[in-house]
């Protein structure tokens, strides 16, 4: 079982989405098995609820747009693989169809805060704005947890101890012991990898991945845009909660796989 996991994009209008082209080229070659989107695909910034509303911030914003620049990136990420089956039906083949999983980030449940916020919204905007599933994504909404071969995915994972229900945050041992099985989450814009042993001998693995984008994100400052690393995960061997990890690296799949 081979599981490609794409960390999160946060697709907004005027970004560079070359790397999401290259992607869709990367798995028309590799063809994985299971495709797991982990979220905020979608950077929604005309509802972000950091900016004081009426501020110069949500000056141009609008909805639309935003819900339609994440849309374009999804159908720039499937047209290899879309030109491909089509040829393959005309040659009366087999197309090539993964299993496409989709976990709801906390950039799209914007959309759910702002319902709750203005109830004058409800039928205006909605989750369903994203048409994940006429692209063939089964759909998980924010912090639902969905299992694939024993490994624990979401977008991100909260902490047992907190009392408010914040992130699981700091180390990957300490990720492992607080979540207690194999996981894979997004949201953090990090890179943290490690595997342990259960007192019974089983093997369990953790993986953080948050940043799939080229761009610059303005609440970061200079530094913090620099420190963190940007790509891909492939999981080789995927069962019972164990896998190989092949990091491909923003740079690296753009260089190799953008024609």
């Amino acid at each position: 079982m081979k599981l490609l996991f794409i960390p999160d994009t946060q697709v907004k209008v005027g970004v560079n989405i070359d790397h999401i082209k290259a992607l869709g080229n990367y798995i028309l070659d590799k063809k994985p098995d299971i495709i797991v989107c982990i979220g905020d695909w979608w950077d929604m910034p005309s509802l972000s609820s950091y900016e004081k509303k009426g501020s110069r911030y949500f000056e141009g914003l609008r909805y639309r747009d935003d819900v339609e620049a994440g849309l374009q990136a999804m159908e720039s990420l499937f047209k290899p693989l879309n030109e491909y089956n089509a040829m393959r039906v005309r040659n009366r083949k087999k197309p090539y169809r993964p299993r496409l999983v989709f976990t709801e980030g906390n950039h799209e449940n914007r959309i759910s805060r702002a319902l709750n916020e203005d109830p004058r919204l409800i039928g205006t905007i909605g989750f369903d704005d994203f048409q994940l599933e006429s692209f063939g994504f089964e759909t998980y909404r924010f912090l639902e947890i969905v299992e694939i071969e024993g490994v624990a995915f979401s977008h991100y994972f909260i902490n047992p101890d907190s009392l408010t229900g914040s992130v699981v945050t700091g180390s990957i041992e300490n990720k492992l012991k607080l979540i207690g099985q194999s996981f894979v989450m997004g949201h953090q814009q990090s890179r943290q990898y490690g595997n342990r042993y259960s007192g019974l001998g089983r093997e369990i693995h953790g993986l953080v991945l948050g940043a799939f984008y080229s761009h610059s994100e303005d609440y970061m400052n200079p530094q913090g845009n620099r420190q963190h690393w940007r790509g891909i995960c492939m999981m080789h061997e995927l069962h019972d909660g164990r896998y190989d990890p092949s990091f491909v690296s923003l740079d690296f799949l753009t260089r190799k796989w953008l024609s």
